[in-house]
């Protein structure tokens, strides 16, 4: 087969696959998990049965990499939980900064986020791989964040307190979750900036006091 051929034929595999994603991810969005079948998904493709398999093998596995696709796109537009250099800066503006862009991005509802916590609320004999990647991935968040919170905390409160930056991690993912099961019942999309303020100055008082506290001025 010529380099030509052979180029043509990866550029195809990846626009049906990329169409199979698409599909997929518009489903789930309207349907579920449940309600996503392989019918469906081919009708809206375009595609044949036979490619989605060859690509993904299973149903459950496409709806896996439909989490995959969606947060690392979701991510590519955010700040990046990456620790400063040195801790140095204000962490309240950084914190400001990064909850108040990820708050936006998450107007739009992103698949990962949609699909991902139905599924994390469920329980099932044989978990499924598209849960199985969600929780994944959220551990990956978690571990940057904790990352973080180490950096920018003073290094006596994280020997005194050593489980301090994973706990402010999980407070941060949990009232992020919070805010946008929120957004999609009652909150007004323009309200978005200012309960990420909020949430940014709650989370560095919380810091703050523990601070104090093992300061002895709490």
């Amino acid at each position: 087969m010529s380099a030509r051929k052979t180029e043509r034929r990866t550029r195809q595999s990846a626009e049906s696959r990329r169409r199979i994603l698409e599909a997929a991810a518009e489903i789930a969005a309207e349907r579920g998990y449940e309600g996503t079948s392989i019918a469906l998904v081919t009708q809206r493709s375009g595609l044949p049965a036979s490619s989605l398999y060859w690509h993904f093998g299973s149903k459950d596995e496409l709806l896996a990499e439909v989490i995959e696709h969606s947060y690392r796109e979701w991510a590519a537009k955010i700040p990046a939980w990456e620790p400063p250099a040195d801790g140095a800066g204000d962490r309240r503006e950084r914190l400001r900064s990064i909850l108040r862009q990820a708050g936006r991005t998450m107007v739009d509802r992103p698949e990962f986020m949609r699909l991902g916590l139905m599924l994390m609320l469920e329980r099932r004999a044989v978990e499924p791989a598209a849960r199985a990647r969600f929780l994944a991935l959220r551990q990956e968040v978690l571990k940057a964040m904790g990352e973080w919170w180490t950096a920018v905390l003073p290094p006596g409160v994280c020997a005194a307190r050593p489980a301090l930056p994973s706990q402010l991690a999980r407070l941060t993912m949990a009232a992020a979750d919070g805010l946008y099961a929120a957004n999609g019942t009652d909150v007004d999309p323009a309200d978005i900036d200012g309960l990420h303020e909020l949430l940014a100055l709650a989370l560095d008082g919380a810091a703050a006091a523990v601070e104090r506290q093992e300061s002895g001025e709490g």
